[in-house]
């Protein structure tokens, strides 16, 4: 009897013990939902860094940072922004300061942002003219690949290591802790988006450079959030 006693006692005690650990990781779940959802509230804080805008907002006391392609924000005013992806501990070499979370939206709801921006922000977010003429020499070498080429051959390539020689047309610094730059060489159709492969790296460019790319290619690589790519290079290490 004793001993049934004490089994009785334990079977409770892993009973309740799940059942609080099963209510404490949905109240957690619902909360980040709710968190990527509630982009909105009145601006008490901003700041240009970077190509992006940085609004602090607040609502119901709660303030959120969000980070946006640049735009035009004033304090004091009420707006909302897209859904985006949160991130933790993210730092802004720009800017030099680390935030405990950020919100990466693609813009504000009803407004428009400046996504594509003509010319060096901050020294750090630069984008060449879509109407500048292209044609750079493919690398040479086994694992040599035109851009067009990259796109044509992505499913055998998903996942191995690729060279590519282009143009530098945009450069993005310090976005999700990497580098982002996309490159043409003059092959592939724009209107089918094969003409530009984006590509993540630590190293720093300029719009207009030469470069040759050395990296990882993934197929439909999906960041989440919105943010897929049918063919990127990724882990790139990149020479003038």
């Amino acid at each position: 009897m004793k001993r049934f006693l004490v089994l009785f006692v334990l079977m409770l005690t892993l009973m309740l013990m799940v059942s609080v650990n099963g209510t404490y990781a949905g109240s957690q779940k619902s909360a980040g939902l709710q968190g990527m959802s509630s982009l909105s509230g009145k601006v008490v804080e901003m700041m240009n860094s970077g190509g992006y805008t940085y609004v602090n907002i607040e609502k119901d006391g709660k303030k959120t940072w969000v980070a946006v392609p640049r735009m035009k924000v004033v304090v004091g005013q009420d707006i909302s922004f897209q859904p985006g992806m949160a991130m933790s501990n993210f730092t802004s070499k720009t800017l030099e300061r680390t935030f405990e979370t950020i919100v990466f939206s693609s813009g504000a709801i009803g407004q428009h942002a400046t996504k594509s921006i003509s010319g060096p922000v901050d020294n750090k977010q630069a984008e060449v003219s879509m109407n500048m003429a292209i044609n750079v020499e493919k690398a040479s070498g086994p694992d040599a690949y035109t851009v067009a080429g990259l796109y044509e051959k992505s499913a055998e390539l998903d996942r191995k290591n690729v060279v590519i020689r282009g143009r530098v047309v945009k450069f993005s610094a310090n976005i999700m802790g990497k580098n982002w730059i996309h490159i043409q060489d003059g092959s592939g159709n724009p209107s089918k988006g094969t003409n530009d492969i984006p590509v993540t790296s630590q190293d720093i460019l300029s719009v207009g450079d030469i470069v040759t790319v050395k990296g990882t290619l993934y197929k439909d690589k999906d960041f989440g959030s919105g943010y897929k790519y049918a063919v990127i290079v990724e882990q790139a290490t990149i020479k003038k």
